[in-house]
């Protein structure tokens, strides 16, 4: 990995729940992730994926070790600080899009700029437009979120990630609570900002047939890494034959179906 390019890095990582009965999550973590880089987490459920990403935006202080981004320690910031570090430089999707139904598109994907501003400026306003564009929505900008149906309304959630131009791109299950039609449109338009944007994305996902897609997958295994590989230069069979025979137990030969959610 070119250090030269590292932008985000975790070095010894820890994360333990409660203090008369501790519950260690996350075990002593090292790796980076470069600009640029498209990069999945997987691993069964209670293996620390969401502990992980949750710690990795700032969104949960680690028990011990260092988040740092860009060369600053997540560690030396103040609750307002890292509340103005997430909303400048984060962007976040999570399986229920968490829309405001009284809101339009529009509306929702500007709340963030309103955050960051306290008003909408008019070249905000014709980013959003652009961003729901981007996502295939531009006929919906005036449609209230509960006019919406669930693929479209994660869409929006993508374009209000995006609207404060993040260096990173965090997604916990994006595509758990889609059909599978939905599922590879979200994906399309994953690699499509990683491409055109060039931002780094990190999605915690139970779908193997993305996490196959993804540049890199980091396997976690109760809270330590069990493997960290590359699928760039695989071709698609050969991606996802090397993430699901450790990761899936319904993977056997010649099961057809390459969907899975655990």
């Amino acid at each position: 990995m070119d250090e030269q390019n590292v932008l985000l890095q975790a070095k010894d990582l820890s994360k333990v729940y409660g203090t008369v009965i501790r519950t260690k999550v996350l075990h002593e973590l090292n790796f980076s992730i470069s600009e640029g880089e498209f990069t999945s987490i997987i691993g069964y459920s209670g293996s620390g994926k969401s502990t992980l990403l949750n710690v990795l935006g700032a969104l949960d202080q680690p028990t011990s070790g260092e988040i740092i981004f860009n060369g600053i320690e997540f560690g030396q910031m103040n609750e307002d600080e890292l509340a103005i570090f997430r909303n400048e430089n984060l962007g976040f999707i999570f399986q229920f899009h968490h829309l405001l139904p009284e809101f339009t598109a529009l509306e929702n994907v500007l709340i963030p700029t309103w955050i960051k501003a306290g008003k909408t400026h008019n070249k905000r306003i014709e980013r959003a437009k652009e961003l729901l564009d981007l996502v295939g929505l531009s006929k919906f900008i005036n449609n209230k979120a509960t006019n919406l149906s669930g693929g479209q309304q994660q869409r929006v959630a993508i374009a209000r990630a995006l609207i404060n131009e993040p260096a990173i791109l965090l997604g916990d299950e994006p595509t758990g609570n889609l059909d599978s039609e939905s599922t590879e449109q979200v994906y399309a338009l994953f690699r499509e900002i990683n491409k055109e944007f060039g931002t780094t994305l990190i999605i915690v996902t139970h779908n193997d047939h993305i996490a196959a897609k993804t540049d890199r997958v980091i396997e976690l295994t109760d809270g330590r890494i069990s493997r960290d590989y590359s699928n760039k230069d695989l071709s698609d069979d050969a991606a996802f034959e090397q993430v699901a025979p450790s990761y899936c137990k319904y993977c056997g030969r010649g099961h057809n179906n390459k969907i899975h959610q655990l």
